[in-house]
């Protein structure tokens, strides 16, 4: 404690008791051995249980503060035979960082670790309780989920590692979302005696599709088709999440039509197939004369009524 509880339990003396026993709990939460191995956390968690057993006693908390005993609870020097007293079995100013069957620190593990009936003994000399008898619920787990368009928008499984080894297999509900969480009660580190486990939250990012997009629940496609197919019409194959369908084309068609397959999205939506005309690779001879032919009395200007500009 470094000659000050106050200091050990992160206060002053101007703490209130409620303060005080709120400061210790806060401590054996995060530094408690069972719950954190680092040593320099068992170091605080030694300093808070000593400092919480001298300030948890009002009539301790006075004297100490009057100077009249030390942060150990023992008698300053001028008065060596009481100090020699206060070491005898039994006084009750006598140190420990255990528990030796405090009702007042049974109370506060077992609203910490979920315990009931208390300690009986606990952890101190003496104690009858084995330490792993706390009762903590376990780490939740945090994972960034890539997954494919189609996996999200039909839904599907995946597997991950777990942090301790091992893997998962994962169930993608249909229609997920990018950037959404998805909680698997559960499936998070073990949690210390009959605390239950923690859970894993994945939040899924989905990987772009080279033809599909999404809007809302909608999906969009560009469809490719041919100039012979604008002009003349018909049925064409059109991927659909599901599997192609037949898309009727209709005479005269041009790049930006919009044609509407209903129920073909997500949960419902519909998918939004818009069409864009595609040149032939090789524009021969015959193409070049008929186009020249149709040209003199069929020519016409898509850019009528565009600004210019000036």
């Amino acid at each position: 404690m470094a000659g000050d509880p106050y200091a050990a339990l992160g206060l002053t003396k101007a703490a209130s008791d409620a303060e005080i026993k709120k400061a210790y709990r806060r401590i054996a939460k995060s530094d408690h051995p069972d719950l954190n191995p680092d040593p320099a956390a068992t170091a605080r968690f030694k300093a808070a249980s000593a400092a919480y057993d001298l300030l948890k006693d009002p009539e301790q908390r006075r004297r100490f503060d009057a100077g009249e005993i030390d942060d150990q609870g023992q008698e300053r020097p001028q008065r060596r035979a009481w100090r020699d007293h206060a070491e005898a079995a039994g006084n009750p100013y006598a140190r420990s960082y255990g528990f030796d069957g405090d009702p007042d620190l049974s109370d506060v593990f077992s609203d910490l670790f979920g315990r009931r009936g208390g300690f009986g003994g606990g952890f101190g000399r003496g104690g009858h309780e084995d330490p792993r008898d706390f009762h903590a619920r376990g780490q939740d787990y945090r994972f960034s989920l890539q997954v494919d368009f189609l996996t999200a928008a039909r839904g599907g499984k995946t597997r991950i590692t777990l942090p301790e080894g091992g893997d998962l297999e994962v169930t993608i509900p249909k229609g997920v979302r990018d950037g959404q969480t998805i909680r698997l009660k559960g499936k998070g580190g073990r949690g210390l005696g009959q605390g239950g486990a923690g859970d894993a939250y994945l939040t899924v990012s989905i990987a772009p599709h080279p033809d599909f997009r999404r809007e809302g629940d909608d999906i969009l496609l560009t469809l490719p088709i041919s100039l012979d197919e604008a002009v003349l019409g018909g049925k064409v194959a059109a991927p659909t999440i599901d599997g192609p369908v037949n898309l009727t084309i209709p005479k005269g068609a041009t790049t930006g039509t919009r044609l509407r397959l209903r129920g073909r999205g997500i949960n419902g939506g519909d998918q939004q197939v818009e069409l864009k005309i595609v040149m032939p690779p090789r524009v021969d001879d015959r193409l070049v004369r008929f186009f020249e032919e149709w040209r003199k009395d069929h020519a016409y200007d898509p850019r009528a009524g565009m600004k210019t500009g000036e």
